[in-house]
């Protein structure tokens, strides 16, 4: 059982998601605005947030955007907004995916299971990976680079520690969806905004990348120094 805090101002859409939720029998917490939701993850942490991204007050990217300087808690945004362009301010601020309403309550079930359960792997046996200064411990989840510890969402770590372990093998991001979102189907923008956050952390010039570079016409491949 997981502890999933949902956060939307709408009495509707947050009695309907918190049905849904418990019916998979998480332990599911409510907030009605950005505020309380912040409150409420300092008192009873959540395992997973599924936060609105329209809120009086504090909306929803702030929301984000505070969660992410202490916590990688996995996020999903509810969005009305339905562009692109909205889909990938979500993702720069920090969640992890999306919904767009209106929405099926069951997709949404689903994609929190998805994403706890992708969040909540580890592998059988703790593994190290280093690269040039980059070292990405799976047993602590801790990367660091230099020797200063790297702030990732669990999602960057997943997408690091997929591509240290498969160098120097162009991966398109289809092929990176199924493999680290573990999604049949998706919007690949979700890819494409989480490998431009982790260049931001890993490469000394983001805009010329050494380690993770793109295919053109393919995706992307993790350079082996």
């Amino acid at each position: 059982m997981a502890r999933v805090l949902v956060v939307d101002d709408d009495h509707t859409v947050r009695e309907v998601v918190v049905s849904y939720l418990r019916a998979h029998r998480h332990d599911v917490i409510e907030a009605v605005d950005g505020e309380s939701a912040l409150q409420a993850m300092r008192e009873t942490p959540a395992d997973l947030v599924v936060l609105d991204l329209m809120m009086p007050g504090i909306d929803g990217l702030e929301v984000c955007r505070r969660l992410r300087t202490t916590s990688d808690v996995p996020v999903i945004m509810l969005t009305a907004l339905g562009s692109e362009t909205d889909r990938v301010i979500g993702l720069e601020h920090g969640a992890d995916d999306y919904v767009t309403k209106p929405f099926s309550p069951r997709e949404l079930a689903l994609r929190v299971d998805s994403v706890l359960r992708r969040s909540g792997e580890r592998p059988t046996e703790p593994e190290t990976f280093t690269d040039n200064g980059l070292v990405l411990d799976t047993g602590s989840h801790v990367a660091t680079l230099d020797g200063v510890v790297l702030s990732l969402t669990s999602r960057e770590f997943d997408l690091l520690r997929f591509l240290m372990a498969n160098p120097n093998t162009a991966y398109s991001r289809d092929e990176l969806l199924q493999q680290v979102w573990g999604w049949s189907f998706g919007d690949q923008s979700t890819v494409t905004v989480h490998v431009r956050r982790l260049r931001e952390k890993i490469e000394s010039d983001p805009t010329r990348p050494v380690r993770l570079v793109t295919v053109w016409g393919v995706g992307y491949r993790w350079e082996a120094s």
